[in-house]
Parts: structure tokens; C-alpha cells; sequence
């Protein structure tokens, strides 16, 4: 029915059900990790054009390793990106679970 606090430990007994307060910075963080994974592809993307711009010059055949290092750090940049965002989806679903589908008009108002 509502949004509820999972707890960590069994020391508390908080069973209040989330406010929309909650509900909303849950979403704004589920938004901020989404624009960080683009900010990361992004990043990755130019660092793959500076690297094939990098191979791409004839005149400067003694610093054509730098486009292969740029382009195997845009890769990487890539997979940790791709990891931080599967991470903290994992953490905040873990965090807020959802006992029903509810839509948000119906969370308890603070």
C-alpha cells in the first residue's frame, strides 16, 4: 500500500510509512544517478572521438599511442559509469521497497 522504511537493524521499531518528502528525494536521487550515467557516456563518447582524432594524424606518428590510451580510458570510464549506476539503483531499491503499487497522491502528507 505505502512506501515503508527497510531497516538496517532490528534495533528500531519505526514502522511510520514514508512521508512525500521521502518519496520525492527518493525520486530526485533516482534522477541525479540518471543524469550522472549520461554525464559518464558522455564523457566517453568525446574521449572516443579525441582518441580516434588522435589516430587519425598522419603528421604525428610518435604520439599515436596516446589515441590508444584515450581510447581505452574512455572504455573504462564507460563500465565505471555503467557500474556506479547499477550500484546505487541497487542500494536505493534496497533502501525503499514497495509494498504495492501506489501512485504517489496517495503517501501520507507530512
Amino acid at each position: 500500500m505505502f512506501r515503508q522504511l527497510k531497516l538496517f537493524t532490528n534495533v528500531f521499531t519505526h514502522k511510520d510509512e514514508i512521508i512525500l518528502r521521502d518519496y520525492l528525494a527518493l525520486e530526485r536521487t533516482k534522477l541525479a544517478n540518471e543524469r550522472t550515467l549520461l554525464a559518464y557516456i558522455r564523457s566517453s563518447l568525446y574521449m572516443i572521438l579525441g582518441g580516434i582524432a588522435f589516430l587519425q594524424l598522419r603528421d604525428f606518428e610518435r604520439i599515436r599511442w596516446v589515441g590508444y590510451v584515450t581510447l581505452g580510458i574512455s572504455v573504462i570510464m564507460l563500465l565505471i559509469g555503467i557500474y556506479r549506476y547499477l550500484q546505487i539503483k541497487y542500494r536505493l531499491s534496497n533502501y525503499y521497497y514497495r509494498k504495492n503499487a501506489e501512485a504517489p497522491e496517495k503517501i501520507k502528507e507530512e
